[in-house]
């Protein structure tokens, strides 16, 4: 059985997490005692089966834990960013129908603003309790270790981080299945058949948990007996000294870890070593080819690109060899065919642009947005993540954009992300985001917002110079107009660039932004 359970009982002090800054540590045993209290504390407030939970944390062992707790019985279990506003958390509490929320003690000062959001919802704190909160240490603790009667796998219920529009969960229906269930199924292809991951694994896990790809491949990690190092936040340099330290050799992370690391100065870099890596795996968000390329320099042709979404309807993958031969692609479709279509919806050839679909046979539902659910189908079971690209003549796949952010200026349409891509290569630039702005002549403009590396003032002749920049490497009509400079970008901890947040200051409220 691949459950840490099994490792419980044949390694039961080995360590399943270590918290990278604190050193606090959590064995296979005290994880087996800690999740079957757990779970016998959601059973004893009368969640059952198939039922949900929602919980907000950062990234700790108590955390973890409660994913395990929910997991074993049977629950669907919303892990919640603990960057959101108070009624952004009631708004995904209520949508995904929790029966009790969990908060940390670090959000404690959050709980008048959470029980007037939704004053229905049983809400505890974790560590004593606060404000009208009950205490769920002092409730778990008080529990049997052994495990509840009706075990059964539960699963993640996550929420999008909203670079869009409002976040999003994807509906999951439920039926009883053994606890060593993976859910999804994909992560076995990742993480077991690529990954190569097993009990002799170290997985450093450098990005929050409340994300998929985070809690998703360190459970798994855990699962197939491995040690997770938990970092608290990411820091370049300290990642590379905890690479070295633990001799990790599972990583993964968004190219903007990329983007810093390979910031750091050449003597920083050099002085760890980072041999013990066999996989480093990276999603979430497009890598630039340059960046990704100085990786595989430095590390070697051990990173593995993945696309996928939380709709777990398909994924594709590409080894390091494969994108050298292939610069750019994020792979070959593991489930079904790819399908690309224009705006008709008609089926184009290889190496023409549209939407990307998955004919993968795979179905999801996002809860209570039926309109939603309806626009990403072609047809039944094959659906799109949302995301532009095109697909070569061997079958791999390339992105170009967020459909929603495709610039449409005199009927051209320009991609966002090649002109980013072109512009963080400048050595100026820490951060970038282009997108349209309203154009009176053209309709849309190519706009670019900028965050600039330590030490470098905005100025009228850095824009020029970044235009030029991108002038000398694509067509003068992907250019950016103008250049906005900005003390830093809003990107989620996962690395997601939260463009709207940008985008609608430049739309005059009436005409909103696409």
């Amino acid at each position: 059985m691949k459950h840490p359970s099994a490792f419980a009982q044949s390694h039961p002090d080995k360590v399943a997490y270590l918290m990278a800054g604190s050193g606090a540590a959590l064995t296979y045993g005290q994880l087996e005692s800690r999740s079957n209290q757990g779970a016998q504390a959601f059973r004893s407030l009368g969640i059952q089966q198939g039922e949900t939970i929602a919980f907000l944390f950062e990234n700790s062992l108590d955390f973890v834990v409660i994913s395990w707790a929910a997991q074993r019985a049977g629950l669907f279990y919303t892990a919640i960013s603990q960057h959101l506003t108070a009624d952004e958390i009631a708004y995904i509490a209520t949508d995904c129908a929790a029966k009790i929320l969990i908060v940390s003690s670090k959000f404690a000062d959050m709980l008048p603003m959470l029980r007037a959001a939704c004053p229905g919802l049983r809400i505890f704190v974790a560590g004593g309790a606060a404000d009208g909160a009950e205490d769920w240490t002092a409730l778990a603790a008080s529990m049997s270790d052994t495990p509840i009667a009706d075990q059964a796998a539960g699963a993640d219920l996550l929420y999008s981080s909203g670079t869009t529009g409002r976040p999003k969960g994807i509906a999951r229906s439920y039926t009883p299945q053994p606890v060593d269930t993976v859910i999804p199924a994909l992560m076995t292809l990742l993480c077991d058949d690529m990954g190569q991951m097993d009990e002799h694994s170290v997985y450093l896990s450098p990005a929050p948990l409340y994300h998929a790809a985070p809690l998703r491949t360190s459970m798994r990690a855990v699962a197939l007996g491995g040690t997770v190092i938990v970092m608290e936040k990411f820091d370049a340099e300290d990642m590379l000294r905890l690479i070295e330290k633990h001799r990790v050799t599972h990583t993964q992370v968004v190219p903007t870890m990329f983007v810093r690391m390979l910031k750091l100065p050449a003597e920083t870099r050099e002085k760890y070593d980072t041999s013990s890596l066999r996989i480093a795996i990276h999603a979430a968000a497009p890598c630039p080819r340059e960046v990704k390329a100085q990786m595989i320099d430095w590390w070697g042709p051990i990173l593995i690109e993945y696309y996928a979404g939380s709709e777990a309807n398909g994924i594709t993958l590409t080894t390091s060899d494969e994108w050298l031969k292939n610069p750019g692609t994020v792979g070959k479709s593991l489930m079904g065919d790819i399908v690309v279509v224009d705006e008709n919806g008609a089926e184009l050839p290889p190496g023409q642009i549209g939407q990307i679909y998955f004919d993968s046979g795979v179905e999801f539902q996002y809860r209570g947005d039926p309109d939603k659910t309806a626009k990403a189908y072609l047809r039944p079971g094959c659906a799109t993540l949302g995301d532009i690209g095109y697909v070569n003549e061997d079958g791999y796949l390339f992105l170009t954009d967020r459909a929603s952010y495709t610039i449409i200026s005199g009927g051209v349409n320009i991609y966002p992300q090649e002109i980013e891509d072109t512009l963080i290569g400048h050595p100026s630039v820490a951060d970038v985001a282009v997108f349209g702005v309203p154009n009176d002549e053209m309709g849309e403009e190519v706009k670019a917002v900028v965050q600039l590396e330590q030490g470098e003032a905005p100025s009228e002749a850095l824009a020029a110079d970044l235009i030029a920049w991108c002038k000398a490497r694509l067509s003068h009509v992907k250019a950016p107009r103008s250049v906005d400079f900005r003390e830093t970008l809003p990107r989620t901890p996962t690395g997601k660039l939260v463009k709207r947040k940008l985008k609608d200051e430049y739309w005059p409220a009436e005409t909103p932004a696409a």
